[in-house]
């Protein structure tokens, strides 16, 4: 997997002593061929995939619609483990943490974008989940020298509302079911604005806290 155990390493698990000091022993990188990647590759792949599927036959046949459907399910459902598995089992990467949220964001707005060129979900709905994605994505990166910003449990219906609203949309429903999946991307589109501006308040916050740190730590040098 992604290291080697302490008794294997060392024979009996003790790290070496050099000069009188213990050296702290070193983790093993994982590997980029692990089933987290491997994942993340997979939904990268379904990308296009996805995109032929649903565009087949001017993008309005039931039969390639759900096959389409189907891509889309899988690549939801890649989407909950490959984290999970990275995390678990010591498998974070430099790959995976670039390629993991570029291919959430990819499967998710393909689908959006299609969605909305064949007419079937407004372009407003698509242009706002969109902006609201790539934003906080942005926002990851400009706090992250000062702080992680967690994933919160609002972040996380709204990732469940969107898959399964645009999952329902892929699809070619009829009737009440239609019904449906138009108020659940409804909560969908208002957990996406709600979340997205907790998210910047966290930001401000976190990015001014360790602003003030910083200058703390400046000051406490100077003053040696």
């Amino acid at each position: 997997m992604s290291g080697v155990p302490a008794s294997a390493a060392g024979g009996h698990g003790r790290a070496p002593v050099r000069g009188g000091s213990v050296s702290a022993p070193s983790v093993p990188q994982a590997g980029l061929w692990n089933i987290a990647n491997i994942l993340t590759m997979i939904r990268l792949l379904l990308v296009p995939g996805f995109v032929l599927l649903m565009l087949h036959n001017g993008g309005y046949d039931p039969a390639w619609r759900s096959f389409a459907w189907a891509a889309f399910a899988i690549a939801m459902i890649t989407d909950l483990f490959d984290g999970h598995l990275a995390r678990r089992y010591n498998l974070v990467t430099d790959f995976g943490k670039i390629a993991d949220p570029i291919a959430d964001k990819a499967i998710m707005g393909t689908a959006l974008i299609c969605l909305s060129a064949l007419g079937d979900l407004p372009w407003w709905v698509t242009g706002v989940i969109l902006f609201r994605e790539l934003g906080i994505t942005l926002m990851r990166f400009w706090v992250l020298k000062h702080a992680v910003i967690p994933a919160s449990r609002g972040g996380k219906l709204k990732t469940l509302a969107q898959g399964t609203a645009v999952g329902m949309y892929v699809l070619a429903l009829t009737g009440p079911l239609a019904t449906l999946r138009f108020w659940i991307m409804a909560v969908a589109v208002v957990l996406t604005v709600v979340t997205g501006l907790d998210y910047v308040r966290q930001a401000v916050v976190l990015r001014r806290a360790g602003l003030a740190a910083e200058r703390a730590r400046d000051a406490g040098g100077s003053g040696r």
